[in-house]
């Protein structure tokens, strides 16, 4: 097993929540500290808060990942008689970083949005609001026929080639290559100042264009080449669509109460405001983690029976019910899901990189609200 250092830890989780994939503005990534350290503990949490910050100095956590940014907007100044101040002044005291992965982690594949539609047991599951298209591009490399198993697997390996449900896609032609090894090269195959010629094979993969760089690195390290001949084309059929929110569908018809009633238990949350009448039947469903007021159109017109989401205004409410859509409301922090989800990912990834580090949810319950019964 093999030690890892700040950089390395999220340029594993960027594969899983990529920066892009965040919306314009969206305040995500290094927030405080500094990545250039060796990580051994990695605390999970939805925010970062006193008790979290406590709770990480206890656990001698090294970074902190965060759903919901330390940080919103840009800082006047750190004022250490303040909450916000302390907590930064203590962060940095106890060498403690904090990373933020918002907009980002609730649309990546596997991400929240994904988690809480999977706790539902929705089937069947698509975007509900897009906000982003993967731009596709294509590697076109030459290699030596008797090296093309390593080339594809290499590339396979790396992402490339992946459509749909399926991975390790390719296309190969044969054909000759020719060369002349200069003065100073170290051929793989020939002799310096004579022209070479080579049964070469061609072979063409897609790739999502945000792994390019780890792509192209995979398949340069495997060549034997010194001088791998390559070409990169940008398609222009776009790959998935990723977004905010799922719809999907229940396994059974269920009125809105008793939907109400198992979202509140199998999201842990203490309580759900509902909108609609009680009895109408739900089968279709639309989630969206978080504050999902300005998308309760989308969800009507996805044709869902009900959507689930947080923080949802009075007059909004009134908005659904204006154009028949129920609505079930668990509040934002069943955005928790993503703690333990988070983790469950992370260690997976770090388990087939043969890293060494400790990755756990914050135990602290950072929900502002108590329910009176």
């Amino acid at each position: 097993m093999k030690k890892i250092n700040g950089y390395e830890f999220i340029q594993l989780f960027e594969e899983f929540a990529p920066k892009e994939y965040a919306l314009e503005g969206d305040p995500i990534g290094l927030q405080v500290g500094t990545l250039n350290k060796p990580i051994h503990n990695v605390m999970i949490a939805l925010d970062v808060l006193e008790d979290v910050v406590q709770e990480a100095i206890e656990k001698n956590v090294d970074l902190i990942i965060a759903h919901h940014p330390l940080i919103y907007r840009p800082l006047k100044n750190i004022n250490t008689d303040n909450t916000s101040g302390k907590m930064i002044e203590m962060l940095i005291k106890h060498d403690i970083t904090v990373y933020a992965a918002h907009t980002n982690l609730d649309v990546a594949t596997g991400g929240v949005n994904d988690m809480l539609a999977k706790a539902l047991g929705l089937k069947n599951t698509s975007v509900l609001v897009p906000t982003y298209h993967e731009t596709l591009k294509k590697l076109a490399v030459y290699v030596p026929k008797e090296k093309e198993s390593d080339i594809l697997s290499a590339l396979g390996d790396a992402g490339a080639g992946a459509i749909g449900a399926y991975s390790h896609c390719s296309f190969s032609t044969e054909g000759t290559g020719r060369f002349l090894p200069g003065e100073n090269t170290n051929p793989y195959i020939g002799e310096k100042g004579i022209l070479e010629t080579v049964n070469e094979v061609k072979i063409e993969t897609v790739f999502p264009a945000n792994k390019e760089k780890k792509i192209v690195s995979a398949m340069l390290k495997a060549h034997p080449y010194e001088e791998p001949a390559y070409d990169i084309f940008e398609l222009t059929q776009k790959g998935k669509v990723l977004g905010l929110g799922k719809i999907g569908e229940l396994e059974n018809t269920m009125k809105l109460r008793e939907f109400a009633v198992f979202v509140k238990e199998v999201l842990d949350s203490p309580g759900v405001r509902v909108v609609g009448q009680l009895n109408d039947k739900v089968k279709k469903v639309a989630i969206l983690g978080g504050d999902g007021n300005k998308y309760y159109s989308s969800a009507k017109f996805s044709g869902a029976d009900v959507y689930v989401t947080g923080d949802m205004y009075y007059h909004t409410a009134h908005d659904a019910m204006n154009i028949g859509l129920n609505i079930v409301d668990p509040g934002h922090n069943v955005e928790k899901i993503m703690k333990k989800g988070t983790v469950k990912v992370l260690k997976e990834l770090i388990e087939k990189r043969h890293f060494t580090v400790n990755i756990f949810p914050s135990e602290v319950d950072t929900n502002p609200f108590t329910f009176l019964e």
